[in-house]
């Protein structure tokens, strides 16, 4: 994402007569900008909840000033440990600029790759800005993290909102104040703002309005041709879920079916992405008959869908269309994430009913137990959860690029800033990157769904607590007997290995735990002919995490040859490859079917 055209030393002079034209030109596509901005409002179709979140952030750093401001003795001590770490800066500074060396005063983090330019460090100008940003910002995280007197929650809120402000207010971002920036528009005199400001308007209309920062090249995938290109057939639709067989490619197989669970705030073809990466390709190679649930894209006629119903209409429903199409009653289950979750509701729903359909059943990076759910739950109170209740409301469904805004709020200096300033300040289209567009492929959520998810599992952590219900049956995780397979990922923002670890514990039959190397999702679409990052094996999840990894074997590759030997091992028998265009459900079309390509 570097410009590999901004080449050091010396500061390049413009062009100006080319300087003028492309700040006129800039003007221009700036009111492009503004107008792609207006537009929703003055066609009365304007997207909400901007309001809520900024009264929110306000609020909850209030909360933080005031307890500073009660006690003001301890209020000016704070200020003086900033004033004093200044003068120190101020006067290494000075005796740099004099030639003679100084200590810096604080330094970034080694991974920081906003701070890679050499000049951050060799001009003393651009050293006393990092350093100026890193104390500032370092002493704002200690205000949110000492504040006497709040209670958990909304520190751990006045926390985050600090570090986005402070991701956003990194002097990397702007031109005036990153070394780098200054160059490379001299250098162009001026065009690397105008290719940007072009993008800019064209990722504000893409968002209705609203920016969506562009991750990805999105001319260069099409869902069917170079993503989700594993062979298979829809055997099954209804309104919420389009049902995928894939086809054999080999004589035999499992005599066990699969069904993918995938989530649906995302596509389901993060497990197929393309042939190497391909999770589903790779356990159709292995002997399995794969199907997948492919998640309607919800709209307003689908509001009052609930997480019952999408037991209901998605797993249920798939179960009677693969026992139809295999003569099969015992399937194994593979959830992701939330499918996950649903999952795991839905087993216990079955164990409490006598319903043995599911004979083992595996998670992936999939939170039971919210009680260490991570930096998501800041967005989980009671009035950030009425605020979206309220939005959802006027069009019956949760956008899904606010899911994907939260989710790129969890690492900022990751997922948002890098390419804010690479697209639309230095005026570089991203490379094509299959997974980030996946990211960017996001999805509705209906109002009922959404709700129900949001006050059951993160607000109220019902599920872990027995308490859950769907209908008048309530939900214990430990009634569910069969053998279960949890894996978490080291790295992961979403669902944190400390929860998942803890939510495995809560099932009742045997259950093995690993842990992958990496995060959300790099850490499970790991294949075993290229892969990235480790595991660690250990059994049955127990104690803390930390002392179960102390004694876990640390194997090298891929989790997925761990995993198939367990799946393999539950049932062994093999039977004649099933072809899903000859079975008795009679196939609607190819994979990966229509629901897929539904656009947010």
């Amino acid at each position: 994402m570097t410009d590999k055209g901004d080449q050091r030393p010396g500061t390049p002079m413009p062009d100006f007569e080319a300087l003028s034209r492309n700040m006129a030109q800039f003007v221009e596509e700036a009111g492009r900008v503004a107008a792609a901005y207006l537009k929703p409002y003055e066609e009365g179709r304007a997207k909400g909840g901007a309001a809520d979140e900024v009264g929110d952030i306000v609020k909850t750093l209030g909360n933080v000033a005031e307890k500073w401001m009660s006690d003001p003795q301890k209020a000016i001590e704070a200020q003086s440990a900033l004033t004093s770490r200044f003068l120190d800066l101020w006067a290494s500074t000075l005796k740099r600029m004099q030639g003679e060396q100084a200590e810096p005063v604080i330094t970034p983090d080694p991974k920081d790759k906003r701070f890679a330019d050499p000049e951050w460090e060799e001009n003393p100008l651009f050293d006393f800005i990092k350093q100026a940003y890193l104390l500032t910002t370092d002493w704002a995280d200690r205000l949110a993290a000492e504040a006497e007197g709040l209670d958990d929650h909304t520190r751990h809120k006045a926390q985050f909102y600090v570090r986005q402000i402070a991701s956003a207010l990194a002097p990397s971002n702007f031109i005036a104040t990153n070394p780098e920036l200054i160059r490379t528009t001299l250098r162009e005199s001026g065009a690397n703002l105008v290719r940007g400001m072009q993008m800019l308007a064209e990722d504000v209309e893409a968002g209705g309005g609203q920016l969506k920062v562009r991750q990805s090249d999105p001319h260069r995938f099409e869902v069917g041709i170079n993503l989700a290109n594993t062979p298979g057939k829809v055997i099954f639709r209804n309104e919420l879920v389009e049902l995928i067989q894939y086809s054999p490619t080999t004589d035999k197989v499992l005599r066990r079916p699969l069904l993918i669970v995938p989530p649906w705030i995302n596509k389901y073809y993060i497990l197929d992405l393309n042939p190497d990466k391909s999770f589903i390709r790779w356990a159709v190679a292995q002997g399995l008959t794969v199907f997948c649930i492919s998640w309607v894209n919800p709209d307003e006629r689908l509001a009052e869908k609930s997480f019952e119903d999408y037991m209901r209409e998605g797993i249920f429903a798939a179960l009677d269309a693969i026992a139809r199409n295999t003569g099969e009653e015992e399937v194994s289950a593979v959830g992701y994430c939330v499918g996950g979750t649903l999952l795991a509701a839905t087993l216990a729903f079955m164990a409490a009913n006598g319903d043995t359909r599911i004979a083992g059943a595996t998670f992936l990076t999939t939170q039971v137990d919210f009680t260490h759910a991570g930096d998501l739950k800041v967005f989980v109170d009671e009035d950030q959860i009425r605020a979206i209740e309220q939005e959802m409301a006027k069009r019956g469904y949760l956008e899904g690029s606010r899911m994907a805004t939260a989710f790129n709020m969890l690492r900022p200096n990751d997922l948002i800033w890098p390419y804010i300033v690479n697209n639309y300040v230095r005026g570089v289209s991203p490379l094509p990157f299959d997974l980030l567009y996946w990211n960017s492929d996001s999805t509705r959520m209906p109002a009922a769904n959404h709700s129900f998810y949001m006050r059951e599992c993160y607000l109220k952590n019902n599920l872990a607590k027995g308490r859950m219900n769907f209908g008048n049956t309530r939900l214990e995780l430990s009634d569910v007997t069969i053998p279960t397979y949890h894996l978490a990922t080291r790295e992961d923002h979403i669902a944190p290995a400390r929860s998942v670890f803890l939510g495995a514990q809560l099932f009742g039959g045997r259950i093995r735990f690993v842990l992958a190397g990496s995060g959300h999702i790099a850490g499970v679409v790991n294949p075993p002919a290229k892969p990235k990052y480790q595991h660690w094996v250990n059994g049955k999840p127990r104690g803390e995490l930390d002392d179960w990894l102390k004694e876990a074997q640390e194997v090298p590759g891929s989790w997925w040859p761990d995993w198939i030997d367990w799946i393999a091992a539950q049932s062994p028998e093999r039977v004649k490859a099933r072809d899903p265009a000859e079975g008795p459900l009679e196939p609607l079309c190819d994979a990966p079917g229509t629901y897929v390509k539904m656009r947010d």
